[in-house]
């Protein structure tokens, strides 16, 4: 067996394989990876498990390494030791040891802060030897683990040690993570701070969101089935709802929670990145430039309701009932400043002014301890236009709907009109539902296995680049200001419920309601 075609793997049965080769998995080439922020909660459960994850089932090259980098005094089997109870709690395939000790001799760990000059000519010298002892070929990736505010000073130091530096023959690359900014003249600030040490193209910004299989069938739904497209229009569609859901609370997050607020958390990256993938046009190849193009002007195109404090709402949880468990409010909950007016629920409508779209609300909704966790799109149908039936007949039909759900169920359902059993000509609303577990019979990979294999592979069509994100805070920033402005704090609502009565509201006034997922 060829080294590229492991026998862990096979393409009949991977679903990362290259879409260009049918017949061969996508399988990284030398490499390494460096991870800042190894001690976080993130790298701990989602990147040290999706590396192993994806080694597990033959996607790195054997001598693939791993580099962690932290303000700790650890040798390199102090690191492992990490990274196996890591692996050992949060991976998703099954832990098998020959892998295990194959990935572990990879491992290698450099004590230092961000801003430690010295520390990082130690790790110049450590990714060298990796080049010299592991054949990583020169190809290093820069996983950016870490809050916003060192993103500069880590860029800097890559850039002073030489790590940043492009070979010929070989690549750098450099991934962060959101929030890339908190408004968009701090975007375009950070975007000039990364852009001025890696060229774009080497620049991947992560958005866990467009990693979930889901959100790539969205693509597929809509671009490889005849059935969906010509009713995706202003024609056939009343409104679109994107829900993001959350029946947890802030955690420990608060120190961070409270500078941002649910809208800029989660709105302005997954929710409009949701909105523009709906929305977008058919791209002329799934190329990143293709469908990046498509999306920017989807999301240039979006206009504002000129009546913000009827198209918005905001509110924050208080004390209530989380399934049969008492929770606390959010300024009950530990670290939070309670004289700040941050909301923990955020709804909006919003326009897309493309021929396509003309006149179709697009709703957006996110929230914390709301009634249960779910993510999805509901593209809602008008009624047909003449029902020859009579009004009891009908009372109970609703609109047809196509609902994609991204978490955690990850599947398709469809809403339609349909007659019940019986001498009579009743018709109820039914469902049709596609789930993925049930009709594929291996599990759906993580977004951070997805993600970070693309990262190492160098293909980015599932990665923002600026333009995405500064127009997303073009669209945000009038929003926040507005809030900012008012003297209403945010609406009160009960954990346990789907939100602040003023959401209702935002919704009665358009003659509609959300939908209970």
């Amino acid at each position: 067996m060829s080294e590229r075609t492991p026998a862990a793997v096979t393409a009949e049965h991977n679903p990362l394989r290259d879409p260009d080769d049918k017949r061969l998995p996508r399988i990284a080439g030398p490499c390494s990876m460096v991870m800042f922020g190894v001690t976080g909660d993130l790298a701990r459960k989602k990147l040290m498990p999706a590396i192993y994850d994806l080694a597990n089932r033959g996607l790195l090259p054997t001598g693939f390494s791993l580099v962690g980098f932290a303000r700790r005094e650890w040798a390199d089997q102090d690191f492992a030791k990490v990274v196996h109870e890591s692996v050992r709690e949060h991976a998703r395939t099954p832990f098998r040891e020959e892998v295990w000790r194959t990935l572990a001799e990879g491992f290698r760990f450099v004590p230092g802060s961000f801003d430690d000059a010295d520390a990082f000519t130690l790790l110049a010298r450590t990714v060298r030897a990796l080049d010299e002892e592991r054949g990583t070929g020169g190809n290093h990736a820069f996983y950016l683990s870490v809050p916003p505010a060192w993103f500069a000073p880590v860029c800097d130091q890559l850039q002073a040690s030489g790590l940043a530096d492009q070979q010929p023959g070989s690549w750098r690359r450099v991934v962060i993570e959101k929030p890339f900014g908190h408004d968009l003249a701090s975007a375009q600030e950070l975007n000039a701070i990364v852009e001025g040490v890696f060229p774009p193209d080497s620049i991947f910004r992560i958005d866990h969101y467009l990693g979930k299989e889901t959100v790539q069938n969205l693509l597929a739904l809509r671009f490889a089935n005849q059935m969906f497209e010509p009713v995706w229009n202003s024609h056939y569609v009343d409104h679109v709802q994107i829900t993001m859901a959350e029946d947890i609370g802030i955690g420990g997050r608060a120190g961070y929670y409270d500078e941002v607020g649910a809208a800029r958390d989660v709105i302005q990256n997954h929710l409009l990145q949701l909105l523009a993938l709906t929305a977008m046009e058919p791209p002329i190849a799934f190329t990143a430039d293709a469908v990046r193009a498509e999306k920017e002007k989807v999301l240039a195109s979006v206009r504002l309701p000129e009546d913000l404090d009827a198209a918005t709402a905001r509110g924050r949880y208080t004390a209530g009932w989380q399934g049969s468990e008492p929770v606390p409010g959010y300024v009950e909950e530990e670290g939070v400043d309670a004289s700040a007016h941050t909301e923990t629920y955020a709804a909006m409508k919003l326009w897309v002014h493309t021929r396509r779209w003309a006149g179709v609300p697009f709703y957006l909704r996110t929230g914390k301890r709301l009634g249960k966790r779910v993510t999805e799109i509901a593209v809602v149908l008008k009624r047909a236009p003449h029902l020859p039936f009579t009004d009891t007949a009908t009372e109970e039909l609703g609109q047809n709907a196509v609902v994609i759900r991204v978490q955690p169920d990850e599947g398709v359902t469809m809403r339609f009109g349909s007659k019940v059993p019986g001498t009579q000509m009743e018709v109820r609303d039914v469902t049709m539902d596609f789930g993925y577990g049930a009709s594929f019979t291996e599990s759906s990979p993580e977004a951070y296995e997805r993600l970070i294999l693309d990262v190492l592979l160098g293909e980015p069509p599932l990665f923002p680049r600026h333009e995405e994100v500064e127009l997303s805070w073009r669209i945000l920033d009038p929003i926040i200001d507005h809030w900012a402005a008012s003297d209403t704090p945010p609406q009160d609502y009960p954990a346990g419920t789907w939100g602040p009565p003023c959401a209702d509201e935002l919704m009665r006034h358009d003659g509609r309601e959300w939908r209970l997922p």
